[in-house]
């Protein structure tokens, strides 16, 4: 490599690593989630489109949890789920908006209606491609006619604690706050994903791919979000 080839890649890393800028490190960060995801996405979806060894063990641990369901886990379950369906996020999304119109926060409000109800369309066109049927059983918690994958309220919750997270590690000084939002964040996920796969509404693969898939829109919709408002602070200083 010639020595000005070596000082133009030298000066490119540099540019992706920088915090600030118009294509620094969010962008770098922001791509390599998307890359990470789509291809965890990919995996899971090959492996069920082929029925491998994936389909079996998605099968053993929806019928076990069927089969040792129990009060009041069951009950709390249900309510867990039902504060994530369609209604309850809808209202959860619109409070979030608001909150971040109260806070002078456009960018973060344009990226929760792009990531939230853009990534609830996606997630239906990923069903209605796939078409999977959902788990079965002679005694079920929850009957669903709806396609199984993936998983549309472990999307939901993604996208949503997934922008609210965002925000407030973004916005918050201290690390200790950021690393506590983070935890509750996916803690909440993982809640909502469990409580679907206990519930008999979905297999484990689902809500994997649903995280999957809606962690990599979450990166689209942030990283654009953020690449235009750096584009307009850098030409308003111009």
């Amino acid at each position: 490599m010639s020595r000005i080839a070596y000082n133009k890649l030298v000066r490119f890393l540099e540019a992706r690593l920088t915090p600030g800028g118009e294509l620094g490190l969010h962008l770098t960060a922001g791509v390599a989630l998307l890359v990470a995801a789509v291809a965890v996405f990919a995996e899971i979806a090959e492996a069920v489109g082929e029925g491998d060894d994936i389909i079996r063990l998605d099968e053993q641990i929806s019928l076990w949890f069927n089969q040792h369901a129990f009060e009041p886990l069951t009950s709390i379950m249900f309510a867990f789920t039902n504060l994530h369906g369609v209604p309850a996020m809808s209202v959860a999304s619109c409070l979030l908006g608001l909150w971040f119109w109260h806070k002078r926060a456009p960018y973060w409000l344009l990226a929760l209606v792009l990531a939230v109800p853009g990534g609830m369309v996606l997630n239906v066109l990923l069903k209605n491609t796939f078409q999977r049927v959902r788990p079965a059983f002679d005694e079920p918690l929850l009957t669903l006619a709806t396609y199984s994958f993936p998983s549309g309220h472990t999307a939901g919750a993604t996208l949503f604690y997934g922008v609210l997270a965002s925000y407030l590690v973004m916005t918050s000084p201290r690390w200790t706050t950021r690393i506590a939002v983070m935890i509750g964040a996916v803690a909440m996920v993982l809640l909502v994903a469990f409580s679907r796969v206990y519930l008999g509404a979905h297999f484990v693969s689902d809500v994997l791919a649903a995280m999957a898939e809606s962690a990599a829109w979450l990166a689209v919709c942030i990283t654009a979000v953020s690449s235009l408002r750096r584009r307009r602070a850098a030409r308003r200083d111009q």
